[in-house]
């Protein structure tokens, strides 16, 4: 190319309009108040955007009674510019819901500070002679009071709506006066501004349950109980269920303790089992699992919903069998060779592949076993929310191996392996991580004032 064309093409670029990058007001709220409050006033920070963006501000209000939600939203956006607009999505006398929303393009144009555009008078309507539960809650109303409704109501309403942004929701529970029946309380309405909503009048939908997972191995875990506490919660999607899980294998004098707690998909089996897989005397396996339908109800806080369950059985008489015996918490185990209780007959050598639940891990166990299976688990494939894998080999008296699969010097099979590496991952996710019930991004709290 010519200097002169390069010349030219530079004084082109150079004389050519740039893009306004603008500065917005910035932050977000969602918080139940008291109505008497309104209306409300808010300060908020600001932030630069991104070249050819512009500045949102949305502000939502859900009376109920003597409560009201607030959701305030300010930012940057790369929606079309729109004149700021009101719209009363509801206005029974009990139950209503109104928004505003405004989208331009000039510095600091989304300046919107009180809630006036949305406030009216509290109503003069009367009161009838309908009496229903009144709530307003992200955390529940499992003891709403009773208020008499506004003139012209004609049903309670008792639902639950999903708000959703960028990948974050939380829930609100919602108990009422309404001027009809059935669940549609947003009257169609899907999306206000850059919020997202969900509503449903099934308490089974948008469960909250405690989440977490424990990966523990230690000795006497068979006779002490482990806490199995959690202060995170989780929002689930349609569909699912709380869940909360147990495993415990205990070969020798150590133990391996799994548990998970979380929403899972529904399942057909029954909502509450105890499994011993694998008896005394020599390896024990035995698992708990819990499927239910109401928030929070995965509340077991300790490992006795399974050691309760398990048989008492005096220590039996050494035997003549010897084996290997450990279980190996990440693949493999160093055995200790130890004499096997009266009543064994084959030493076993396997690993049990665990996925689901936040949890992805493979562990070696090895030890004394009664019947000459080999399978800990009896074939099975699902226990609670964990996939499981089984493969293992077994050696009679005389030291004969009676499986085809032979794990050479304790090794892993390579797919175990590969599960293994998502350990630390899941441990940091599920342990560690955020709550994934969080009230839309607080990018900067607005301060809000009566």
């Amino acid at each position: 190319m010519s200097p002169a064309l390069l010349l030219a093409l530079l004084v082109v670029t150079l004389t050519l309009p740039r893009v306004q990058t603008l500065t917005c007001f910035w932050g977000s709220l969602m918080e139940v108040r008291n109505a008497s409050e309104l209306p409300l006033q808010w300060t908020t920070g600001q932030k630069n955007c991104e070249d050819g963006w512009g500045c949102q501000e949305l502000l939502m209000l859900i009376e109920n009674g003597p409560h009201v939600n607030v959701v305030i939203i300010k930012g940057c956006t790369q929606e079309a510019n729109q004149e700021a607009r009101v719209t009363h999505h509801r206005t029974d006398p009990g139950l209503s819901i109104a928004s505003y929303t405004h989208v331009c393009r000039e510095n600091l144009c989304n300046s919107l500070s009180t809630s006036l555009p949305l406030w009216t008078m509290p109503p003069t309507t009367g009161l009838g002679s309908l009496r229903c539960p009144v709530c307003l809650s992200a955390e529940g109303c499992l003891s709403a009071p009773e208020l008499t409704c506004p003139a012209g109501s004609t049903h309670c309403y008792n639902g639950a709506l999903l708000l959703s942004r960028g990948g974050l929701s939380t829930r609100l529970k919602v108990q009422g006066c309404m001027t009809q029946a059935g669940c549609n309380l947003l009257n169609g309405t899907r999306e206000i501004g850059p919020i997202s909503l969900r509503e449903t009048c099934d308490p089974k939908d948008f469960l909250i349950c405690h989440r977490g997972i424990m990966l523990t191995a230690s000795q006497n875990l068979t006779q002490k109980p482990e806490e199995w506490t959690t202060s995170a919660e989780q929002l689930c999607d349609l569909g699912e269920v709380c869940q909360e899980t147990l495993l415990l294998i205990h070969a020798g004098h150590r133990s391996l303790l799994l548990a998970s707690k979380g929403c899972s998909k529904a399942r057909t089996q029954a909502p509450q089992a105890i499994s011993i897989h694998s008896r005394p005397p020599g390896v024990l396996v035995a698992s708990y699992a819990h499927f239910c339908s109401f928030d929070k109800c995965n509340s077991a806080s300790s490992s006795s919903v399974l050691l309760n369950s398990l048989p008492r059985l005096a220590a039996p008489a050494p035997g003549h069998l010897r084996c290997p015996t450990c279980v190996g918490i990440f693949g493999s185990c160093s055995p200790d060779i130890v004499t096997c209780p009266e009543g064994t007959s084959h030493c076993y050598n396997g690993h049990i592949a665990i996925q689901g639940g936040g949890l992805s891990s493979s562990s070696n166990i090895q030890g004394c076993v009664a019947k000459p299976s080999s399978s800990l688990l009896n074939h099975t494939r699902n226990i609670g929310v964990f996939a499981v894998t089984e493969n293992s080999n077994r050696r009679d008296e005389g030291g004969e191996d009676l499986n085809k699969h032979i794990l050479q010097n304790g090794a892993a099979p390579a797919p175990y392996l590969a599960w293994m590496v998502w350990l630390g991952l899941s441990l940091a996710i599920w342990c560690g991580g955020p709550s994934l019930l969080i009230p839309l991004p607080l990018d900067s709290q607005p301060l809000l004032t009566p």
